[in-house]
C-alpha cells in the first residue's frame, strides 16, 4: 500500500486493499526488497483507495458504511498475467480491472473527503506494486523473474481496512463483498 511516491507512513493512516495471496509466492523476495509498502507489513495487493480516513475516525459508523457499500459490490476473479508500468513503478496488471475501479468509485463516491491517493492523480490505475524507484535494468530482470510465474488468478471476496501504527501495517477489519453475480 503505497501512494507509489513516498516511502513516509504516518501513524493513524489508513488504507483499503484487496489482498492477492496467490501472489506472494511470486513476488515476496521483490516486494521485501523494493517496495517500502512490503517492508511495513502490507501482503501483496492492490489499493483499492488510500489514504483513507484517518484512525482516528474510525468508529463503528464508518465500519458499518463500509459494509453496507462494499457489501453491494460483487466478489470477482482477477487475472494477473504481465507487468506493467507507471513513472518509477513496476507492477502486475490485474484483468479485468473494471471491478477494482468500482471498489474505488464505490468508497470514494460515499467519502469524497478521502479521494484515490489524495486527488493527486487524475486516472486511478489499479496495480499490484512490485518495485519502487529502481532503473530499468533491475525491472528488466524482475518482469524476467516473472515470466515464468505468471499467469495465476485470484478471487477477491473481502476488503481490508489497513491501519498505519507508526512502524507497521496492520489489518484492522475485512468486509466481505456481496455475492458473486452470474451473468
Amino acid at each position: 500500500m503505497t501512494d507509489d511516491s513516498t516511502s513516509a507512513f504516518q501513524a493513524g493512516q489508513t488504507g483499503l486493499i484487496v489482498r492477492i495471496p496467490e501472489a506472494e509466492p511470486s513476488v515476496r523476495r521483490w516486494r521485501e526488497r523494493l517496495d517500502p509498502s512490503a517492508r511495513a507489513g502490507v501482503p501483496a495487493h492492490v489499493t483499492v483507495l488510500f489514504p483513507f480516513l484517518d484512525e482516528s475516525r474510525m468508529d463503528t459508523l464508518v465500519h458499518s458504511a463500509l459494509a453496507d457499500v462494499l457489501g453491494r459490490q460483487p466478489a470477482f476473479d482477477l487475472r494477473f498475467e504481465r507487468c506493467g508500468r507507471l513513472p518509477e513503478v513496476l507492477y502486475l496488471v490485474p484483468e479485468p480491472d473494471t471491478p477494482l475501479r468500482r471498489l474505488t468509485e464505490a468508497i470514494a463516491d460515499r467519502w469524497p473527503e478521502a479521494p484515490p491517493y489524495g486527488g493527486r492523480f487524475a486516472e486511478v490505475i489499479p496495480h499490484l506494486t512490485l518495485a519502487q524507484g529502481q532503473e530499468d535494468p533491475l525491472l528488466e530482470e524482475i518482469e524476467t523473474d516473472l515470466a515464468d510465474r505468471l499467469p495465476f488468478t485470484s478471487h477477491v471476496s473481502s476488503v481490508e481496512l489497513m491501519v498505519h501504527d507508526g512502524t507497521k501495517w496492520q489489518e484492522r477489519a475485512s468486509f466481505a463483498l456481496g455475492a458473486r453475480r452470474r451473468p
